[in-house]
This record gives structure tokens, C-alpha cells and sequence, in this order.
């Protein structure tokens, strides 16, 4: 790896992504980057806007929640957790092309008693369900191009029946160094290592995502930046609206 720039993106092929990963290498990064997911709290800005749509509706059937390109389910298990001890009524559900990462992830949802769901789907290429109010994706968009990021937010909205949440990181000095930092020492993996601060170069700053969104037809799409050096891009479907932004 080596430093560039950060005024634009710089999107290089990341380890986790290879065809053909190691099995033991694999599982190693996933533990890596539970570790990750759990000291930056990102579950916590996703819940805020899930627990204020929940109250909200106040139906007597459960919010269904789709974690899109969900990797280890590490998100979809610590909102899961969250909503349960929060006592809202969801069902979280995740899905991802990896079917080892939903194996993984189906074996830890297992083994914490919690009722969620995973599944094999490809987020880019197979239709999104349309049964789901929430759409979440939590670092992935930052894998894409800008057309297929566009391709993908669109599509979230569309599927999604009222609310669209995308958690990433964001593209600074600050995040670069935090990646780099955080991934050695939170992570033995080299995978971890490399893919950490890769993935901050390839990722995007927050009025480019805000840019993105408005590509995607989610008008009114709000972006705010939340810890540590990351972004929650929040679309809510108008009253009223039909499915189709």
C-alpha cells in the first residue's frame, strides 16, 4: 500500500474482496473487524432514527430491518441486541454475497440467542426485497464506483418502505490515521492491516455522498458526521409517497 492523496478517491483492490480468500484468514479479519465495529459505536447512530421510526409507527407488527452486504452480520447482531434490551419490536434481517460471512454470521446469531436472519444475495445484481421499512448498509459503499454507489442508493430507496440508513467512512487526514492506528491495535490480521486505511482512501467525503444520494433520486437525503470519522446518511420516504423515489 502506498500514501496518496486524499482530495480525491482512491479505490484499490482491498484483500477482504479476492476471490478465493483463505478460510482461516477470512474468519481471523471478520474477528478483526467485529472488534472494530464494536469500539466505534456505529450502531449507535443507526439506532437513534430506528427507535424514533419505531415509536413513531407504534404498530403491533415488528419494523423489519435489512442489513444490505452485511459481511459478518456484526451491525445486524449489535442492532438486534440493542432494539432487544431498548424493548422495540424489529426483526433484523442481513444479507451478503459471501456465503461463508453468512455462515459466520448466522453461527453468532446462534450462538447469542438473537432471531436474525441472513442470507446469500449479491446487493449489486439481485433484486432488493420490498418487504423491508428499513434499508441499512454500513461500510460498503465506499467498495463502490460512483455509478454503482448511485445504482445501489437508488435501489435502497425504492425497496425501502420508509427509511434508508448508510453508515461509511470518511475521507480525511484524520480518518486515514484513525484507520491506520485502530486496525493494529485492535486487529492481529494483516488483511485488517491493509484494508483499514485502504478503505478510507477509496472512501468519500460527506458532501459527495450527499451528491450521490440527490444522483439517486433521494431528495431531501440529510448526512451528518458521526464517530469516529464516519458519516450516517439518512433518507425518510415522504408521507404519502409511493415506492419509487
Amino acid at each position: 500500500m502506498h500514501w496518496q492523496p486524499l482530495a480525491e478517491r482512491n479505490r484499490q483492490p482491498e484483500w477482504m474482496d479476492q476471490i478465493g480468500i483463505d478460510a482461516t484468514a477470512h474468519d481471523q479479519a471478520l474477528n478483526g473487524l467485529r472488534r472494530i465495529n464494536a469500539v466505534s459505536g456505529a450502531v449507535g447512530s443507526l439506532f437513534t432514527p430506528l427507535q424514533a421510526l419505531a415509536r413513531e409507527r407504534n404498530h403491533s407488527q415488528p419494523l423489519r430491518i435489512l442489513d444490505v452486504a452485511c459481511g459478518g452480520g456484526d451491525n445486524s447482531l449489535a442492532l438486534a441486541e440493542r432494539c432487544r434490551k431498548a424493548a422495540l419490536a424489529v426483526q433484523v434481517d442481513g444479507c451478503d454475497l459471501s456465503p461463508q460471512a453468512v455462515a459466520i454470521a448466522s453461527g453468532h446469531a446462534a450462538d447469542r440467542g438473537l432471531n436474525v436472519r441472513f442470507f446469500q444475495a449479491d446487493a449489486l445484481k439481485d433484486p432488493l426485497p420490498l418487504d423491508y421499512d428499513v434499508m441499512v448498509c454500513s461500510l460498503f459503499l465506499h467498495h463502490l464506483d460512483d455509478a454503482a454507489a448511485v445504482d445501489l442508493l437508488r435501489r435502497m430507496g425504492q425497496s425501502s418502505r420508509h427509511l434508508v440508513l448508510v453508515n461509511d467512512l470518511i475521507r480525511s487526514p484524520l480518518g486515514y490515521g484513525l484507520a491506520w492506528v485502530g486496525c493494529r491495535l485492535l486487529s492481529r490480521s494483516p488483511i485488517v492491516h491493509f484494508d483499514g486505511p485502504v478503505s478510507v482512501q477509496g472512501s468519500f467525503r460527506m458532501a459527495e455522498v450527499l451528491d450521490l444520494a440527490a444522483r439517486a433520486g433521494l431528495r431531501g437525503a440529510r448526512v451528518q458526521r458521526s464517530w469516529p470519522e464516519r458519516y450516517l446518511l439518512s433518507w425518510r420516504r415522504p408521507l404519502g409517497a409511493l415506492q419509487a423515489p
